[in-house]
């Protein structure tokens, strides 16, 4: 177990520079320049900016540049906002961005695996079909079309809830809401399809004859094996529900990461760009790690051999 961690994590590593480096080169392949907006300034002061960013620097040694601050995790200013660090924007939004898409993930795999465990165990009776109907339409839904039916739905025309900030758990409602229904149905279809396996398996069959209760041979037998292809997944969605609360944010004034990623793609802001990517791909990379961990623990039948051993 110790030497798979250990290339696990030098894997972790490995991929971190590879997103990074691809991160740098797409960054300078974008059209423009960060200093296109300062235009009406003189061509002195457009030159000492890019000498305060070293991007009058060869391609090469801002590369160079650019590794080193990734270990030493310091962004320098960003260019847009340049009496703020990147790293005091992390430290700001990060939190934010991190409480809606952990709700949202909560939210999304309790739902999901209870919805799919229902519909298995009421497999093609009406709580199967509209659990799979739900589904569909969750998945076919683009979350920031579903975030602006939400907006105009529920909180313009029924005033049930704020329409934008984070302040109040009644302003979380609506995000979290539009952040979680992709995942929960994709979930939802994986757990039901799984479940469905596991019910005909020879040992859910002792188990009845055992006696057992349903709910335990539900629960304890049946949901366990189950969860394996929903663990392998979570990954996955982690990625893709924190991902998605950029654009979430934007829609809803989230004060966190999204507002800022965004405006600085469409400022070129190259340090806060290199930051959240960074920052965001060590996060993931590291929650795929757990996963696999995860993946392990919960089936006993997979064990970790060494080259040459069967």
């Amino acid at each position: 177990m110790k030497t798979y961690i250990l290339r696990r994590f030098l894997l972790m590593l490995g991929t971190i520079f590879v997103i990074a480096t691809l991160t740098f080169v797409l960054m300078h392949l974008i059209p423009g320049t960060p200093f296109d907006q300062e235009r009406q300034t003189s061509a002195a002061v457009q030159d000492n900016l890019r000498t305060f960013y070293k991007l009058d620097q060869p391609l090469p040694v801002q590369y160079l540049h650019y590794l080193k601050a990734i270990v030493t995790f310091d962004y320098g200013p960003s260019i847009s906002n340049p009496d703020t660090s990147v790293n005091t924007l992390l430290a700001r939004g990060f939190p934010v961005s991190f409480e809606l898409g952990l709700i949202a993930l909560v939210v999304a795999t309790l739902s999901g695996i209870i919805a799919g465990t229902v519909a298995a165990l009421r497999h093609n009776r009406l709580v199967d079909r509209t659990v799979m109907a739900i589904a569909v339409i969750g998945i076919s839904i683009p979350n920031f079309v579903l975030a602006t039916l939400l907006i105009q739905e529920l909180s313009v025309g029924l005033g049930w809830f704020p329409a934008a900030t984070w302040r109040t758990p009644w302003h979380k409602v609506l995000p979290v809401i539009a952040l979680a229904v992709t995942p929960m149905a994709i979930l939802a279809r994986i757990t039901r399809s799984s479940m469905l396996d596991v019910l005909t398996q020879d040992y859910m069959t002792m188990a009845r004859a055992k006696g057992l209760s349903p709910w335990r041979i539900v629960l304890r037998h049946g949901l366990r094996n189950a969860l394996l292809p929903v663990v392998t997944l979570l990954g996955t969605l982690a990625a893709s529900i924190l991902t998605g609360t950029f654009v979430i944010e934007k829609i809803f004034a989230i004060p966190g990461m999204g507002r800022y990623f965004v405006d600085s793609i469409s400022t070129r802001d190259y340090p806060v760009i290199m930051g959240t990517t960074v920052f965001y791909s060590a996060i993931l990379v590291f929650m795929l790690f757990l996963v696999d961990i995860a993946y392990g623990l919960l089936d006993p039948r997979i064990a970790l051999h060494r080259k040459g051993q069967a």
